[in-house]
């Protein structure tokens, strides 16, 4: 009992220190007259002195922020010394470097961030892989799977998983947590995929808190862009003209209509017909077309007013540079999706557009009532930046320039990060009394994705294996790397919103903890490889050996016996084909010297790690063994690229690189995208970054962190006790421990 109570001596202190400082902060924003009239200074300044006197902590999450970049815009100014990022490092503290998990991926970043666990020892391995529970050829994503494994005899959810988010500890003592569109609370409950009835194997209990939004879905309708002329159009009809008048849009000229449907197509069980007008709205007495309605064949130009989710038609002038967001009316998820217009001549000569992908929050039981909030009071789930469109995998962008498609990304970039802030202020605004609010942005790991261009290697024109070296189009790596800038601005304004939300002292320090995370760095890469290819070109059969990619990151499975539902591979031939597996890995080595400089070529793959197996073949546990990098679900052999090297990207139809011997099946291509993480998380490019800054965090250094101190060291600014199975250790972060010029980090 002793021990006991000297353990929570500190956190007593923290305690009161917290209700003091939060009394001063108080009578010092208390008009003069009033600070010497007792009962009404005691009036104002209760509610600022909770129980137990704990401020909320903020978690945010920014996907593939990288130290090196925002140091370096930090440095030059692109992004305010005194405004979100910037802030917190002036206020707080900053970590030099944190060490993210292998592989370095956005689902197992965030789980181990969530539990304070490796992803071997989470299973969440990767951000697409296999449950050895499943049949074979199925996949699971990481951002739905199992956290803290299941048990694979049966199989059956865990009673004893071997990882465990923290927002168990916290809502178990009575805390309350919010995650707003953060991997793993989603509400789901999560079954094996392909197996026939399968089992729960994870409750939407253990992935919901007290006030839930899942990240967005796909509601079955990808983007698309159209091209079209004048000749397409004609005069609009009187019905048209008259619904126009009474939505109270003015217009100068004759407006005209698409003499056929722009669009149709099927969402939520609800079929559209998207039908087309072009307006002149300018009074100059010419006719110039500056704006584009597009509405519902169905429904006609509504004149609203609208209320959320619904938006009505959408009206977009391209001078604007900017999507306007159609709701879908009648879909039982609430999709919806955007137009832009490109380009538009003023005689509609010319005029590209493009229709964004259909997305919404899925609806799970559990969470509906935080997802009907966000829909009404925020608005249906806006298309997020899509690659397809600047790689011209969507339908009708193959004419589009490289510039109208780069605006187009841009436009996402930044109304995605703003629907996503609005999300989080909606989630703070309803649970002002959290005691933690975890939250994720997609940027910059879009635009980091689409724009890194700094390796000579690189093909600035994918289609062109000879843009490389002195052909690079310097151009294009200039407004590539303006637009990085615009990413991470776009992110940092995110960051600063939420801290004005929770609001700072006199010193300008937020009065709740606001820390800021990402899950993994950044790496140029060069070459597309395509793994399988190489598999059968080694003489691997597809129906027994499979790999399952993410990034550079690879799974590979041995279809066994016993283990799989379908399993064909005895224990006998599973060591032979493991071993296999991981020799033809070693000996894959790039020879071209345009990519690979050294006279011994570079080794493709860096990292190769196999399954454990016990000197028993007959062992009831053969083929479910773990180790430090291979978890219950791992592939049989786990490995990663060396950087330069992306299992994504590959082209269709592909495009070989120069000096490549030509192959109907290559196992080396040009890919259409530049940037990539998944790597050894010991590389410093992989590294994430760490800003934090409140009432219980010092100003000072922070040496070297890890993704799963974030865990542990929340629960200890919030007094609760971590899970047995976390990993991670609690930083030193807090105010009066310690000293400002502390190198340390975990403790």
């Amino acid at each position: 009992m002793a021990t006991q109570s000297v353990k929570k001596i500190p956190a007593t202190v923290r305690g009161i220190n917290r209700a003091i400082g939060r009394m001063v902060d108080c009578i010092r924003a208390t008009p003069r007259p009033l600070r010497f009239a007792p009962l009404v200074l005691a009036a104002l300044c209760a509610s600022v002195v909770p129980a137990d006197a704990a401020p909320k902590v903020v978690l945010i999450s920014l996907d593939g922020a990288t130290p090196r970049l925002v140091e370096s815009y930090l440095a030059e100014g692109s992004l305010p010394a005194n405004e979100g990022l910037g802030l917190l490092k002036n206020r707080g503290v900053a970590a030099k470097r944190n060490f993210t998990v292998s592989p370095s991926l956005t689902a197992p970043g965030h789980i181990a961030i969530a539990t304070g666990s490796i992803a071997s020892k989470n299973d969440v391995v990767a951000n697409s892989f296999h449950l050895v529970a499943s049949p074979f050829a199925s996949n699971i994503s990481g951002f739905a799977a199992p956290i803290g494994g299941y048990n694979i005899h049966g199989p059956s959810e865990s009673q004893h998983p071997t990882a465990e988010p923290l927002w168990l500890a916290l809502r178990a003592a009575g805390k309350k947590v919010v995650t707003a569109t953060f991997p793993g609370g989603d509400g789901l409950d999560i079954k094996v995929p392909g197996l026939t009835n399968s089992p729960i194997i994870q409750s939407a209990a253990k992935r919901t808190v007290d006030y839930t939004v899942p990240f967005g879905a796909f509601a079955g309708v990808g983007a698309k862009g159209f091209t079209l002329a004048a000749g397409g159009f004609g005069p609009a009809p009187q019905a048209i003209i008259d619904q126009l008048n009474a939505a109270g849009r003015k217009f100068f000229g004759p407006a005209l209509q698409k003499t056929s449907e722009l669009d149709s197509f099927t969402s939520g069980g609800q079929s559209y017909s998207i039908q087309l007008a072009a307006l002149d709205s300018s009074d100059d007495a010419t006719t110039n077309y500056d704006t584009l309605v597009f509405f519902d064949a169905a429904r006609g130009i509504e004149a609203g007013p609208f209320t959320s989710p619904a938006t009505g038609p959408a009206f977009v002038r391209a001078a604007d540079a900017r999507s306007s967001p159609f709701f879908l009316e009648g879909t039982a998820n609430r999709a919806g999706t955007s137009f832009y217009v490109s380009s538009l001549k003023p005689d509609l000569s010319l005029v590209r557009i493009a229709r964004y992908s259909a997305n919404a929050i899925p609806r799970n039981a559990p969470v509906i009532a935080s997802v009907d909030d966000i829909n009404r009071q925020v608005g249906f789930w806006l298309p997020q930046p899509d690659f397809r469109i600047p790689e011209r995998l969507s339908p009708g962008f193959d004419d589009f320039p490289d510039a109208e498609l780069e605006a187009i990304y841009l436009d996402q970039v930044r109304t995605f990060t703003d629907y996503q802030t609005r999300v989080a202020l909606r989630a703070i605004e309803q649970n002002p009394d959290a005691d933690l609010v975890m939250t994720y942005f997609e940027q910059p790991d879009g635009a980091g994705h689409q724009f890194l261009i700094t390796d000579p290697r690189q093909a600035t024109d994918p289609r062109d294996p000879d843009s490389i070296g002195a052909n690079q189009d310097q151009a294009k790596i200039a407004r590539y790397q303006s637009y990085l800038r615009i990413a991470y601005r776009t992110a940092n304004e995110a960051v600063q919103r939420i801290i004005d939300a929770v609001g700072v002292d006199d010193h300008g320090r937020p009065r709740g903890n606001v820390l800021v995370v990402s899950d993994h760095g950044f790496a140029p890469f060069h070459t597309a490889v395509a793994l399988n290819n190489y598999l059968t070109s080694k003489g691997f059969d597809a129906k027994q050996v499979r790999a399952v990619t993410s990034g550079p990151a690879a799974n590979i499975y041995i279809n066994l016996q016993g283990r799989e539902p379908d399993g064909t591979v005895s224990p006998a031939e599973y060591a032979g084909l493991q071993r296999d597996v991981a020799k033809a890995l070693r000996d894959l080595v790039d020879r071209n010297p345009r990519y690979a400089p050294d006279d011994d070529g570079q080794r493709v793959f860096d990292n190769i790690y196999r399954r454990p197996l016990p000197a028993n073949l007959n062992d009831a546990e053969f083929g479910r063994g773990t180790a430090r990098f291979i978890g219950q679900d791992s592939g049989d052999v786990y490995a990663l690229l060396s950087v330069g090297y992306n299992f994504d990207g590959t082209q269709t139809p592909v495009v070989q690189r120069a000096g490549d011997e030509s192959s109907a099946t290559p196992v080396f291509s040009i890919p259409n995208f530049y940037g990539a993480h998944g790597y050894d998380p010991k590389l410093r490019s992989m590294s994430a970054i760490f800003y934090a800054a409140g009432p219980d965090i010092r100003h000072g250094k922070l040496g070297a962190v890890r993704n799963i101190d974030m865990a542990p060291t929340i629960l200890r600014l919030l007094d609760v006790k971590p899970a047995a199975t976390v990993q991670g250790r609690a930083l030193r972060l807090d105010r009066g421990r310690g000293d400002d010029d502390d190198e340390g980090g975990s403790e």
